[in-house]
């Protein structure tokens, strides 16, 4: 029987009757090439990750991948199908997807097959965005997403779900590893992947796969939905309705068009275009062809001047759009589609700008805590937000604006340790303490996570942003002024003279608190560090660091008025403060935290293995505008660094 085609992309979904690992006269990988594959692997509650290409090239879009990786990828399943039976049951419904990358294929027919076999009901999205099969996932007992996120096409890995619409917590995702792992010890491990794989009928198979055009367009129209409750905060119609018919409202007085450099990522086969035009707004894409990846997949910004060059052609009128002449913000997801960062267009200076990543965060909290403040019946005064109980929760290396944003909203910021699953959890700890948590995520790699989602989703940050545009003061009945968005914050921040009725994008953005932060993927924030015990190598740095605290506390306090300092450790949702044993935050965050003479803080020094990359990341964040500090504090932490590697 020959491939099933996907009818809508044209991309094979795989063959029923050809089973991974069972051909005959092909020997299995032998165990020694199973155990290096493991060892090569990534495994953290943010994904595990490898590079699956089979010529080991991180750079290669081919979709064929090493038999030893497809015994690892079956040994996934199997883990997780164990998983679920424990939690749900057997015959529980699972949803499966892949990202864009090429590799996502034969990988998920391998789990397509275990998942089967093992007695499940398997639905296949193909490819399919993070946030679709995530808010999808929520009707259905699991779900399993392929996808390595915004590393190089030829990584893949997988996420693994429940029915919460979010990554299994890290404690969870702890099991998993070691049941994963004992499943690669088994001297028979290759047979044992190959029977679970054989375990299918293929006409199962092919019933799976030729239900996936179904599925896909369930999955579609539930997010759509899913992303009105999300982006209105109501579940009531009527409320999402007022909402929406009121940015209809401004666009039709102020048209706007939004840019999206897809880069052949999973979104291009999401609700993007069709969601955002339903809401009267312009839309134009680029590299809108899925796997069509033309550049770097991280969306930074040396990678969203894409984004910016299409924006700038679209005002000149080089590109010939409609309402392209308002092309005013635009975005770039990653491949699997969960996290875009922001371009924008500069009234000011008639440019396309490209926004940090902890700028996107900023705007995107600012914009959220007002919009609670709004429902509420904010009238700008901290008395009008008496009753309410509003909390943020982040990731420890996010900059230390969030505080000074959530500060005027006498909201609580809660840190967690790097990784998503992470800042989800915290935010439902803070949720059971009975504050009301609208926006999280991880302001170091820009992109948020908004109440009920609990993923990031480009489309929420967007819609964050149009909020703050659209929601403007308005006359309600009795005559009284209903302040917008950017007038609350103004006048709870103590800025109201910077407001003015004709705002733009700029003049919000001039608002927000003035910080210098290190951007996660610059060169600098990158190390490659020897020492694979990462608690050993802190604990070298923190003689380090206090014998050289003592040499250079006069010239901190001199140069950049720094007094004192506190040293916090982040490991899951527990923040420790007051650390006196660098070490006991081992492989998680670990931040040196520096103060004024008024005990207030003024810096942050912060260090932590990457979960998903061999990578050493560092990071400094300064109070100020002040790049100097900030480039001599992380250079004197990578100096540190360096010694304590040695």
């Amino acid at each position: 029987m020959p491939c099933i085609i996907d009818p809508v992309t044209g991309f094979e979904l795989g063959d029923p009757h050809l089973i991974p690992l069972n051909g005959e006269g092909m020997p299995l990988p032998p165990k020694s090439a199973i155990d290096t594959a493991l060892s090569n692997m990534i495994l953290s509650a943010s994904g595990w990750r490898t590079v699956f290409a089979a010529s080991g090239n991180e750079q290669d879009d081919s979709p064929a991948v090493r038999d030893e990786h497809l015994v690892l990828a079956a040994l996934m399943a199997d883990t997780f199908s164990d998983y679920i039976i424990e939690h749900s049951g057997k015959g529980s419904r699972i949803v499966i997807g892949i990202d864009a990358r090429p590799t996502g294929t034969i990988l998920a027919d391998v789990m397509v097959r275990v998942l089967l076999g093992r007695g499940f009901s398997v639905e296949y999205l193909f490819i399919t965005a993070a946030p679709e099969i995530m808010a999808y996932s929520r009707q259905a007992q699991g779900f399993v997403y392929i996808s390595a996120s915004h590393n190089p096409i030829g990584h893949n890995g997988v996420k693994f779900g429940t029915d919460d619409g979010g990554v299994i917590p890290g404690t969870e995702a702890a099991k998993l590893i070691s049941a994963f792992k004992e499943r690669c010890a088994r001297t028979d491990a290759a047979y044992y992947a190959a029977t679970l794989i054989a375990l299918a009928k293929p006409d199962s198979v092919q019933t799976v796969y030729n239900n996936v055009p179904l599925a896909k367009q369930q999955a579609v129209s539930i997010y759509r939905h899913f992303s009105r409750e999300v982006i209105s905060g109501s579940t009531d119609e009527v409320i999402q309705n007022q909402l929406f018919s009121q940015l209809q409202k401004m666009v039709e007085d102020k048209p706007l068009t939004i840019v999206c450099d897809m880069n052949g990522s999973a979104r291009t086969l999401s609700i993007d275009s069709s969601f955002i035009t339903e809401c009267g707004l312009g839309f134009y894409a680029v590299n809108n062809t899925p796997r069509n990846i033309v550049h770097a997949i991280i969306p930074e910004p040396e990678n969203l001047v894409w984004c910016a060059r299409a924006m700038m052609s679209l005002r000149h009128g080089e590109t010939t759009s409609e309402n392209g002449k308002y092309a005013s913000l635009g975005y770039m997801p990653d491949c699997d589609g969960d996290r875009g960062n922001i371009v924008f267009w500069n009234d000011r200076t008639q440019q396309a700008e490209v926004l940090k990543a902890q700028e996107v965060f900023a705007l995107s909290v600012l914009s959220e805590l007002a919009y609670c403040s709004y429902q509420n019946g904010c009238d700008g005064t901290k008395e009008s937000l008496k009753n309410c109980r509003f909390a943020v929760a982040v990731n420890d290396p996010t900059s230390m604006r969030i505080e000074a944003i959530a500060e005027a909203f006498s909201a609580h910021v809660a840190r967690a340790e790097v990784g998503e699953a992470n800042v989800v959890n915290r935010a439902r700890e803070l949720r059971n303490e009975g504050y009301e948590v609208r926006i999280l995520g991880e302001g170091s790699n820009g992109g948020n996570i908004t109440h009920p989602a609990a993923v990031r989703d480009p489309i929420n940050t967007i819609f964050a942003l149009i909020k703050l545009l659209a929601l403007r003061d308005s006359v309600q009945k009795v005559g009284k002024i209903q302040k917008g968005l950017f007038h609350i914050w103004c006048s709870l921040s103590g800025q109201e003279t910077l407001y003015k009725d004709n705002f733009t994008l700029a003049d919000v953005i001039d608002t927000l608190p003035k910080y210098v932060t290190t951007g996660v993927s610059e060169n600098r924030a990158l190390l490659h560090i020897q020492n694979s015990d990462h608690g050993i190598l802190k604990a070298r740095f923190q003689k380090i660091f206090e014998s050289e605290w003592e040499q250079k506390k006069q010239e901190l306090f001199q140069k950049y008025g720094i007094v004192s300092y506190e040293v916090i450790a982040n490991n899951g949702t527990k923040e420790t403060r007051n650390v006196t044993d660098f070490s006991i935050s081992s492989r998680g965050g670990l931040k040196i935290l520096f103060k004024d003479a008024e005990s207030k803080p003024v810096a942050f020094i912060w260090m932590r293995g990457s979960g998903t990359e061999p990578v050493f990341r560092i990071l400094c964040d300064v109070k100020g505008a002040d790049t100097e500090e900030e480039e001599a504090l992380l250079e004197w932490e990578t100096h540190m660094l360096a010694a304590a590697d040695r």
